[in-house]
C-alpha cells in the first residue's frame, strides 16, 4: 500500500519539525538567537489517469485527471531574522542592534569574517573587544588599561575616559553588515552567521546610514522566539504526527483483510 511509505515521509517531516521547534526553545534565552521555521513541499505525483487527455480515440480529453501523492518533503528550515525585544544591562559593553545589521567578527584562525547579533562584548587581555565566545570584532578596537568609562555611541562611534581626563578620546567605529538575502546567510553556532552564495556577500555601512541599524548602549537583544507561539507549533505537529501514524495503522488494518480474503 502506497498509503504506508505516504505516511511515513509525514511522519518523518513531523520530527524534523519537532527537532526545529525544540532548539528554538531551548535558546528562548540565547542573546541575539534567531528562530527557525520547518518548511516543507509535496513529493511527485502518480499519474492514473492524465489530465487532457482523450481516454480512447476520437473522444474529448478528461477535464480532470487522478494524480496520487506520493508524501511530504523537508523544503527548507528558514531563519527568520526578526528583531527581538531589547533588555537592559549594567555591562558598559553590551550593545544591542535596533534595526538591520549585523557585527563582524574574526575567526580563531583570522582568515574568516563572521556576523553576528549578539552584543555581549568584553575585553580580552590585551583589551581588544571580543564577543562572549572570544572573537575579535572588527574593525578591531582596543581599550586602553587606564580606561574608566566607555562610550558607543548610536553610530557605533567608540570613545573612552581615560585617567583622570574629562575629555573623550575616539578609539574607532563600529561597522554594521547588511545582506541581500539573511535566510541565505548560514548559522554555525555561537551566536554566529557565515555568507554563502545565497545570502550575497555583505554590504558594510556604519550604523544610523540608510539601510542600517543603529546600536544602543547598555542593552542586548533577546531571542525572538515566542513561547506561545512555540508552545503552538508543538502542539500542531504532535498531532500532525498522530495523524500520520494513525494512517499508518489503518492502513496496514486494511491490508491484512485483504490478505486474509485471499486465502
Amino acid at each position: 500500500m502506497r498509503a504506508l511509505a505516504i505516511a511515513a515521509t509525514g511522519m518523518d517531516a513531523q520530527q524534523t519539525n519537532l527537532e526545529v521547534i525544540a532548539h528554538n526553545i531551548a535558546n528562548i534565552n540565547t542573546t541575539g538567537f534567531k528562530k527557525s521555521r520547518a518548511e516543507f513541499s509535496d513529493l511527485l505525483y502518480q499519474s492514473e489517469k492524465a489530465v487532457g487527455v482523450a481516454n480512447r480515440a476520437n473522444q474529448s480529453a478528461v477535464p480532470e485527471g487522478a494524480n496520487i501523492g506520493l508524501g511530504v518533503q523537508t523544503a527548507a528550515i528558514r531563519t527568520l531574522h526578526s528583531q527581538g525585544e531589547l533588555t537592559q544591562t549594567d555591562n558598559e559593553l553590551d550593545v544591542a542592534i535596533v534595526g538591520r545589521g549585523y557585527l563582524q567578527v574574526q575567526s580563531a584562525d583570522g582568515n574568516t569574517t563572521y556576523y553576528t547579533r549578539a552584543g555581549a562584548l568584553n575585553k580580552d587581555a590585551d583589551g581588544n573587544l571580543v564577543t562572549t565566545e572570544g572573537y575579535k570584532i572588527l574593525p578591531n578596537i582596543t581599550i586602553p588599561s587606564d580606561a574608566t568609562e566607555v562610550k558607543i555611541s548610536e553610530s557605533g562611534e567608540v570613545s573612552v575616559l581615560q585617567g583622570s581626563s574629562t575629555t573623550y578620546t575616539t578609539l574607532g567605529q563600529l561597522e554594521l553588515s547588511a545582506f541581500v538575502n539573511e535566510a541565505g546567510l548560514k548559522a554555525i553556532g555561537d551566536n554566529l552567521f557565515q555568507e554563502t552564495p545565497s545570502s550575497g556577500q555583505p554590504i558594510n555601512g556604519v550604523p544610523g546610514d540608510t539601510g542600517y541599524g543603529y546600536l544602543k548602549q547598555n542593552y542586548l537583544e533577546s531571542s525572538n522566539v515566542d513561547s506561545v507561539t512555540e508552545i503552538t507549533n508543538l502542539i500542531s505537529a504532535q498531532r500532525a504526527y498522530e495523524m500520520n501514524s494513525k494512517v499508518i495503522t489503518t492502513a496496514d488494518e486494511m491490508s491484512k483483510v485483504v490478505s486474509q480474503n485471499l486465502k
